[in-house]
């Protein structure tokens, strides 16, 4: 029997790196997509294959996709993680990378799914519908138009019946970040005080809910922007800075 096939796209590193790990456990084969290869120490192990594909370059796209199909076979799970990390022409980068990549993966993935369970998972942000100011007026515009674009081919693919579903985490742990916070163990106090779960949530944590969306469990889900943030952003802010300044 063959196994599941799943193709992440910018799973390299922080939650795609997370997510490999546990498709790569669960027996599937993975196909990821990212920037640059990592380096052999860095591998997740099993059935997993890299590939180093520069997504701002279009014309190459169809020809990548298409060696993955010819390599590992149909899709059952197309997963997006990638984020534009270049310097210049942030307001184009961050579009290509992020919106147009994704369409293009999309369209010429569509026909490429094997029977049975079909799913594709997009990663935006909570910045889709609020503001983080350290972030760029264009990370803002991606995660919020990957959010439409989701909706859209939920109802494009249905009949295909393929499901498009987002997931928008908040602050995330990870692997990358943990030495950070526990340097700055002020702040990861803060976060877990204003979590309403009392924590923060991991990589590994958002990993399982697009392993959920994936799965049989999900079989009547699409169209859907799933929140992983513990309850932080259900905070009225007002509320939340009133609060933070009298307690005691």
């Amino acid at each position: 029997m063959r196994s599941a096939h799943s193709l992440v796209v910018g799973g390299t590193r922080g939650i795609g790196r997370a997510l490999v790990k546990l498709r790569a456990g669960e027996g599937d084969t993975v196909s990821v997509i990212g920037r640059r290869l990592p380096p052999e120490n860095e591998r997740v192990v099993g059935h997993v294959r890299y590939w180093a594909v520069d997504l701002m370059d279009h014309d190459r796209l169809p020809a990548h996709l298409d060696e993955i199909i010819e390599s590992h076979g149909p899709l059952n799970n197309l997963v997006f993680l990638q984020r534009y990390r270049g310097t210049e022409d942030r307001w184009t980068g961050e579009l290509h990378t992020s919106l147009t990549a994704t369409r293009m993966i999309i369209e010429g993935a569509a026909d490429h799914f094997a029977d049975g369970g079909k799913s594709i998972v997009v990663v935006s942000s909570l910045a889709s519908r609020l503001v983080a100011k350290e972030q760029s007026a264009s990370y803002h515009v991606a995660k919020a138009g990957l959010t439409q674009l989701v909706r859209y081919y939920a109802v494009a693919l249905g009949q295909k019946r393929i499901r498009v579903n987002c997931v928008s985490p908040g602050t995330v742990l990870k692997e990358e970040s943990r030495d950070f916070y526990r340097r700055n163990d002020k702040l990861a106090q803060l976060y877990e005080r204003l979590t309403p779960l009392g924590r923060m949530v991991t990589a590994e944590e958002v990993a399982h809910v697009i392993a959920f969306l994936c799965s049989d469990a999900a079989s009547l889900i699409t169209g859907q922007d799933l929140v992983v943030d513990g309850g932080l952003s259900l905070h009225l802010q007002a509320s939340l800075a009133t609060s933070l300044m009298t307690e005691t």
